[in-house]
């Protein structure tokens, strides 16, 4: 069973750094694209960065204006994850955090939420005043 498991959320005060992490098969590392999406109480679930595999040695990545210049999404061949380093964290970045991939994509960008066919349970973020 293809799995996506988050870990790494909390609560922070603004201005503080988390670090999300999203484990998954060699297989799904491997292929098409996988993203951080996060959504709001009230709000629809919108993504925040996204890595897409050109071939085996290039990725690209893909950011929302809102985080550009505070969050990092990353690889780590070794362990299989994709992590989302957020710094500068601010009240407005408060949410439940999800990793999604799309083993079959094969265009950049953050793409939508029906774009991506495997979905994580989730993380939540919480960052105070």
């Amino acid at each position: 069973q293809v799995q996506l498991v988050e870990s790494g959320g909390g609560s922070v005060q603004a201005g503080g750094s988390l670090r999300l992490s999203c484990q998954m098969s060699k297989n799904t590392y491997h292929s098409g694209s996988v993203a951080w999406f996060r959504q709001a109480p009230g709000k629809g679930r919108e993504g925040v960065a996204s890595s897409f595999r050109f071939d085996p040695r290039n990725y690209y990545y893909d950011y929302a204006d809102s985080v550009k210049g505070r969050f990092t999404i990353s690889r780590d061949t070794r362990k299989y994850t994709v992590d989302l380093q957020m710094n500068s964290l601010k009240p407005e970045d408060t949410a439940m955090y999800y990793c999604a991939a799309a083993p079959a994509r094969t265009s950049r960008g953050l793409g939508t939420p029906d774009d991506f066919t495997l979905w994580g349970q989730g993380t939540q973020v919480t960052v105070s005043s």
